[in-house]
């Protein structure tokens, strides 16, 4: 806490203006929107990449609502205060309305495009469910495929909670340093997991999360590691009012490239 307080004055500024342009509504129209800075593509290039960061966030119905709000405000909040990204929902079989866990209707106006993305965002929910959710994807097996087919060397791929669990379906998780919900662990573990009791846990170029709330710590790590712009996510975390939780585990030497 003491670090922060006394950082609190130097970033106070930047995450002041963020606050002003998301008003209180949380939202602005587009001509209230800053134009991109033209910082964002040198931080792009200084992060190792000559265009933006284009983060896809996985949606399927019975799909848990924090788990896929928390990454997408923490992306779409870095790229309004500087950060050189680009986030969007995307469902497999096309653009259309996914029902989320508790009820919560979201239009995913994009389809299936993994080949075009830098970092895949696999949220859980619905474990354990005869309905929507999780298993039942994996059960139906086209998403945990999909997963899989989507795999290259230059792809993240990161999951909060139970979306380890279609992860591990995909054949991701073997072998490797990873996490998931409490009450999951035991499971991941069976299906060939490295098991690691953190917050999130950063092998390369698999990211994954424990439970529901994770998903704020697993996007401003993201952020942190993927920008390489530290004072942007301090920026984040006052606007937020969210100072990360737990431990990061990173594998000794993992890159994300």
């Amino acid at each position: 806490m003491h670090r922060r307080n006394l950082l609190k004055s130097a970033m106070a500024p930047a995450a002041i203006g963020a606050m002003g342009v998301m008003g209180a509504s949380g939202a602005a129209s587009a001509a209230e929107r800053p134009a991109r800075s033209p910082e964002s593509g040198k931080k792009a290039t200084a992060a190792g990449r000559s265009a933006p960061l284009c983060v896809q966030i996985v949606m399927f119905d019975g799909v848990e609502e924090q788990d896929y709000i928390a990454p997408f405000e923490v992306f779409a909040a870095a790229k309004r205060i500087g950060g050189a990204l680009e986030t969007s929902y995307v469902a497999l079989d096309g653009p259309r309305t996914v029902t989320s866990s508790y009820g919560t209707k979201i239009v995913v106006e994009k389809g299936w495009a993994p080949e075009s993305a830098d970092l895949l965002v696999v949220p859980g929910g619905g474990w354990g469910s005869a309905g929507a959710g999780v298993s039942q994807e994996i059960r139906r097996g086209t998403l945990p495929k999909a997963l899989a087919d989507a795999k290259r060397p230059d792809l993240i791929m990161a999951s909060i909670c139970t979306g380890a669990m279609l992860l591990s379906a995909a054949g991701l998780t073997k072998g490797r340093n990873c996490t998931t919900h409490h009450k999951v662990k035991d499971e991941l573990r069976k299906q060939g997991g490295v098991i690691r009791d953190a917050r999130v846990v950063d092998d390369g170029d698999l990211v994954t999360s424990g439970g529901i709330t994770s998903g704020l710590d697993l996007a401003l790590w993201l952020a942190q590691r993927e920008l390489g712009d530290s004072d942007l996510v301090l920026s984040l975390e006052l606007m937020l009012e969210y100072e990360r939780r737990g431990i990061v585990w990173h594998a000794p030497g993992a890159a994300a490239r």
